[in-house]
């Protein structure tokens, strides 16, 4: 039988994570968030030993928990006040979810799977989080019922950035969001501009740091089978 590992070693744990793993993290709301959500509430079995590892961790259905310093990463990137409506594309276990929650006003996530989705759910009300909407359908086509969104954020590798998702921004809100090949993809930030005079969706992009994301699954992401 495993060892129950005492919350305060958790705690002891989660602080040298900030510490340690996310030193070059400007935005001191982001490191105060990640020093608050309990990483080891989203991963269960051998996996709760490992929670701080500076590293991504497996979870069901053959995603991933990102790496802290990778979540820290995103959620700076999308330069939160705490007034936001987020959009977020791929929950997984719930763990990005929740540092938005402590960061923004409204973060409304979805998920492909629905196992993984309902096990976020719990999750997330077990902290006592509030302003959260677990989703289960494609995220590449986003939720337009509830656009338009501050602020978006791709937690999945995607071979272009989805102009639906842009398009449910509204002017000057942003999407941060991995994009490549299979193998290696760049953090974008996307910035919705005015429209073009024919009513298309506009935007700048910024490039950031190299990462590497399980794939994108959907209509406007990679099929199935790739």
């Amino acid at each position: 039988m495993m060892a129950r590992i005492p919350a305060q070693r958790f705690e002891t744990l989660r602080r040298k994570m900030v510490q340690q793993q996310l030193g070059d993290i400007a935005d001191g709301r982001v490191r105060e968030a990640m020093g608050k959500v309990p990483r080891e509430h989203f991963v269960s079995g051998v996996m709760r030993s490992r929670a701080y590892e500076d590293g991504p961790l497996p979870i069901a259905k053959g995603q991933t928990i990102s790496q802290p310093w990778i979540v820290a990463r995103m959620t700076e990137l999308l330069e939160l006040h705490g007034d936001e409506k987020v959009l977020e594309i791929g929950t997984g276990s719930g763990y990005q979810t929740a540092v938005l929650a402590l960061l923004a006003r409204e973060v409304v996530s979805i998920e492909r799977h629905g196992e993984l989705a309902r096990t976020a759910r719990k999750r997330l009300s077990e902290l006592g989080l509030s302003g959260i909407t677990v989703l289960v359908s494609d995220g590449t086509m986003g939720r337009s019922e509830y656009a338009p969104f501050d602020c978006a954020l791709v937690t999945a590798g995607a071979p272009d950035v989805p102009l639906r998702l842009v398009e449910q921004l509204r002017v000057g809100g942003r999407l941060v969001i991995p994009v490549g090949d299979a193998g290696t993809q760049t953090l974008l930030r996307v910035t919705r501009e005015p429209d073009a005079e024919d009513g298309g969706a506009r935007w700048r992009e910024e490039r950031f740091e190299d990462c590497r994301f399980v794939p994108l699954i959907g209509r406007f992401g990679w099929n199935q089978d790739q």
